[in-house]
């Protein structure tokens, strides 16, 4: 058989969108799909939202596109933003969460060779974790699915065990840059890290003058009820990789450092032709316009609560298939005890969309719009579903 038009690189399954109205997917024929995946976090204002809307059909009617060589007033209005509501002082933009984590590693690594030490160039990273499919993310995991026919791998990543403090405090030595790592692993299961794993990274960092850098793609732009995941934890990285969310279904990511952290990045250092583009600044500025208020982030946390305790009273219903639910806010995850992406996909044959993870866990990550009916369709529907499942034989 002759190679696809698109390339296949993704077991693409039966359903085919092709519009969406607020937290529904519509197919080719009309079938209708509630969509707890959101394009795997991405779609956090659900299809079709009309601020989102009109702020992209006015920036193309006006300039989508001008060389970073000039001035951006765009991109300097929502850089502003961001370093308002976060840690940063400084943000450079992307177009995709992996250029973020490439643009966070560069900028570590950056910083300790305009300091003087070129030598300290080596991250510390974690079993399990998702940066990116470049080449310089698949270097830093240990996920051999990710790194399977692409050896050489770049150099300068250890690997360690997640959430374990005494291996990272074991593992800094004369080369360490600093660490990199996701506050909650999403590919790998949606588990969260503990308060006393960040909290000693954070101080491991200050102790030997090492980068702190949190992967938040996943779980940034108030998916976890705040607007970065790191805010919960009490500590603050020096960089941060955003994406994913950040653009609400436009393609956008922001590396985010401190004054410091980015005193490397000088002029030459990096770069990127399409990289905050006014059509994607105008996109970020209507999303964070949006979520960055503290009744929407009281919205989130109060409906993952609400969709966390309806899954927790429903999964004893169901205990020969579903262990528990882990997670923050609206990034949550049900363990189960048989092949979750054997379930996922049965449930798209409901009309539910969820995505499978590591661990044999379905994440489930609904546009942060969503309300109790919402909740409660999803929990009534997955539980329906559930009920009639066969576990597939070799799952068994």
């Amino acid at each position: 058989m002759p190679i696809t038009p698109l390339m296949p690189v993704y077991p693409r399954s039966e359903v085919r969108p092709v519009k969406g109205e607020g937290v529904y997917l519509i197919g080719e024929s009309g079938e209708r799909y509630l969509d707890f995946a959101s394009g795997i976090a991405v779609n956090l204002l659900g299809h079709s939202h009309p601020q989102l809307i009109e702020a992209i059909q006015r920036q193309a009617a006006t300039l989508m596109h001008v060389s970073n060589l000039y001035g951006s007033p765009q991109g300097e209005a929502l850089a502003r933003q961001l370093t308002e509501l976060t840690f940063a002082d400084t943000v450079f933009f992307t177009n995709s969460g992996a250029e973020a984590v490439e643009c966070a590693i560069k900028t570590a690594r950056r910083y300790h060779h305009a300091a003087g030490n070129p030598h300290k160039n080596e991250l510390i990273t974690f079993s399990n974790a998702f940066h990116g499919r470049t080449m310089a993310t698949i270097s830093a995991t240990d996920q051999v699915k990710l790194r399977d026919g692409f050896a050489p791998l770049l150099e300068g990543f250890t690997v360690i065990e997640f959430d374990n403090l005494e291996a990272a405090r074991a593992a800094v030595g004369p080369s360490t840059a600093g660490f990199l790592v996701e506050p909650i692993q999403g590919e790998g299961g949606v588990r969260p890290a503990s308060p006393e794993f960040l909290r000693g990274l954070r101080a491991l960092c200050d102790e030997h003058d090492l980068m702190l850098v949190l992967d938040e793609v996943q779980c940034g732009v108030a998916r976890t009820g705040t607007l970065y995941a790191y805010e919960q934890y009490g500590i603050e990285p020096d960089i941060l990789a955003t994406a994913k969310g950040i653009g609400g279904g436009f393609p956008l990511g922001a590396c985010l450092a401190t004054e410091k952290a980015a005193s490397g990045m000088v002029i030459g250092t990096h770069g990127s032709t399409y990289g905050g583009n006014p059509l994607a600044m105008a996109a970020g500025t209507a999303v964070l316009d949006v979520v960055a208020t503290p009744e929407f982030l009281a919205h989130v946390r109060a409906m993952g609560d609400r969709l966390r305790s309806a899954l927790e009273q429903m999964i004893p219903n169901h205990d020969h298939l579903f262990e528990g639910v882990r997670g923050l806010g609206l990034m949550l995850g049900i363990k189960m005890k048989t092949d979750s992406r054997a379930f996922v996909g049965y449930l798209r044959t409901q009309g539910i969309l969820t995505v499978a993870a590591g661990d044999n866990v379905v994440r489930v990550l609904p546009p942060l719009i969503i309300e109790e009916a919402h909740v409660r369709e999803f929990v009534d529907r997955l539980s329906a579903a559930a009920a009639e499942y066969d576990v597939p034989a070799a799952a068994a």
